[in-house]
């Protein structure tokens, strides 16, 4: 092997793509209704390359990973925001059952095993994914006044304990997330998930990419003019409800203006738009429809508009509707309103806030009047706006950063708690103000795919070797320790989450479970099941907890052992 090291040592991006192509292709494997999925695949694959030898700067780890969990907050900022209050309590209460099942798992194993302090802690760090464990501990340690080799050896066992047990807390917590939850409460990820989105969006119907409704709301259709010779456009735009709009008339051979006033006269070929039911209800009292008209055809178009105008606030559809004036509303369709990125019914009774996006559709001349009218139309663009993302990277890993002492012990977001943080709020300022910031769908999805992949990959590489090395040196029985610890508090939580917090949603407590114990893995893993973002939302509000909760675990597992 001594020509993979040496390809690995000058070229150790080699060893991280090898680990993500390999990783996926194993995580397809079906082994009977079991997958491994791309990042435990990953990961695996990573423990093995990591036997001849890899080294890969601990940078990259730190730059994917951040990539990774902003973009995870950036898509979810504005869902977040709307979630935050009361119903929030039982993620609080999910994060505390399981940093404490946790920490009683700890103690308990360690003192039956006749672990020292030191291993226990390094134990707590790698079952449980939570390195800043190595910290808070290893300062705790040096505050308890013991001989320099002493203190020594047990610090280098916390990381010991952590080699060991790191690589199967990521992978346990996948296994438990993603395999073990959804049989446990009989239902998949995916079908909870689309579930909780259909429920979200109070009946509204959402089309996915590629999809089209077999049945439009608007149409547009040509008809000779017969029984509506001499009648005016106006008259028959307005002789419906609601209205509709002839777009187009050609007369002998030649287009000419449809404006309100022109008189229709026999054999004139109209082109009607509108919603179905008026446009069909209007046939019968026009003429005949006839196909392949030449000159009939007019492209349309459908633009999102931020609402700005003050005197929209607060109103009702119907009510704006009511108000507006037939030249206002003239051939301009409202098709949907979202606020925050949340579809609302079009109902009359629907009430309209100021930021929210109204999608309308029509001629460029109509749509356009109305976007002056109302706000701005949100310019979609295939471009990211690096500037703000940059700016958001940079005041997540500030606020990383800081640290807080209560006593002795000190308490930080750390690189991921604060990317997290502050893509949640640049992506729900993004969804107030659309005018820049704009990261693609596509373009957050490589983040999440490649941040997380190449995150667990890189750990793989780094920490595989050393785990191997001392599970030779000093037996199973930390590795089998830190294998209770990892699945255990997940189990007893997962349990207390559905029967006693009447969890009744997959998609929704994996995200949660996996937020307790800040299993990035494992969130990356449900989200890839999931297919949407709601598991996002109860990820991020444990996620935050956890890493301020886990982290006291370190001077708590020292204290109690």
């Amino acid at each position: 092997m001594d020509w993979l090291h040496e390809i690995f040592k000058h070229s150790p991006e080699i060893a991280l793509f090898l680990s993500l192509a390999l990783g996926y292709r194993i995580g397809k494997i079906n082994f009977g209704k079991f997958q491994l999925g791309g990042v435990a695949g990953s990961l695996l694959v990573a423990v093995v390359i990591s036997q001849v030898g890899v080294s890969i700067d601990p940078g990259v780890k730190a730059v994917l990973f951040a990539l990774f969990i902003y973009a995870v907050g950036y898509e979810s900022g504005p869902q977040f925001f709307n979630s935050i209050g009361k119903q929030s309590i039982r993620e609080i209460i999910l994060a505390v059952v399981l940093a404490a099942t946790g920490l009683l798992t700890v103690v308990l194993l360690a003192k039956l095993t006749g672990l020292d302090k030191g291993l226990a802690a390094g134990i707590a760090a790698g079952g449980l994914t939570q390195s800043a464990i190595i910290g808070t501990a290893g300062d705790a340690l040096a505050k308890l006044g013991l001989p320099a080799e002493e203190l020594k050896q047990l610090q280098a066992n916390v990381a010991i304990g952590y080699a060991v047990t790191y690589v199967f807390g990521s992978f346990g917590a996948i296994i438990v997330c993603v395999n073990i939850l959804p049989k446990f409460m009989g239902r998949s990820i995916r079908d909870d998930a689309i579930a909780a989105e259909t429920a979200m969006q109070a009946g509204v119907q959402v089309l996915g990419p590629g999809q089209l409704a077999a049945v439009p709301q608007l149409v547009g259709r040509v008809y000779r003019v017969e029984k509506a010779a001499g009648r005016t456009v106006g008259e028959i735009e307005q002789s419906s409800t609601p209205p509709t709009t002839i777009e187009r008339v050609k007369r002998a051979g030649q287009i000419i203006a449809a404006s309100a006033e022109l008189v229709l006269s026999q054999d004139d070929i109209v082109l009607l738009v509108g919603r179905r039911t008026a446009v069909l209800e209007q046939a019968s009292a026009i003429g005949r429809e006839v196909h392949g008209e030449p000159g009939m055809d007019l492209a349309m178009q459908r633009i999102d508009i931020v609402i700005t105008s003050k005197q929209l606030q607060n109103k009702s559809l119907g009510q704006i509707a009511a108000e507006a004036s037939p030249e206002v509303r003239h051939g301009a369709y409202a098709v949907g309103l979202a606020r925050m990125g949340k579809p609302l019914p079009m109902s009359p009774e629907t009430l309209v806030q100021t930021g929210d996006v109204l999608t309308v559709y029509g001629a460029e001349k109509d749509v356009s009047r109305v976007a002056g009218l109302v706000g701005y139309t949100v310019i979609h663009t295939e471009k990211t706006d690096f500037v703000y993302m940059g700016a958001g990277l940079v005041v997540g890993l500030l606020i990383g950063l800081l640290v807080v002492k209560i006593g002795s012990i000190p308490l930080t977001l750390g690189s991921g708690g604060g990317a997290l943080l502050s893509g949640l709020l640049f992506g729900w300022y993004r969804a107030k103000k659309q005018t820049f910031g704009a990261m693609p769908g596509g373009a957050v999805q490589i983040l999440k795919d490649l941040g997380l992949a190449g995150f667990v990959v890189v750990v793989g590489l780094s920490s595989g070797l050393q785990a191997v090395e001392t599970v030779r040196e000093h037996g199973f029985t930390i590795f089998l320790v830190g294998v209770a610890v990892t699945i255990i508090p997940l189990l007893l939580t997962m349990l207390f989450g559905r029967y006693v917090l009447r969890y009744d949603n997959v998609a929704v407590l994996a995200g949660a479970l996996a937020g307790s114990r800040s299993a990035n893995p494992a969130f990356g893993e449900i989200l890839d099941k999931a297919e949407n973002s709601i598991p996002t939302v109860p990820f991020a509000i444990t996620y935050a907890l956890a890493n301020v909760l886990l982290t006291l675990l370190g001077p708590l597992v020292i204290a109690f052992m």
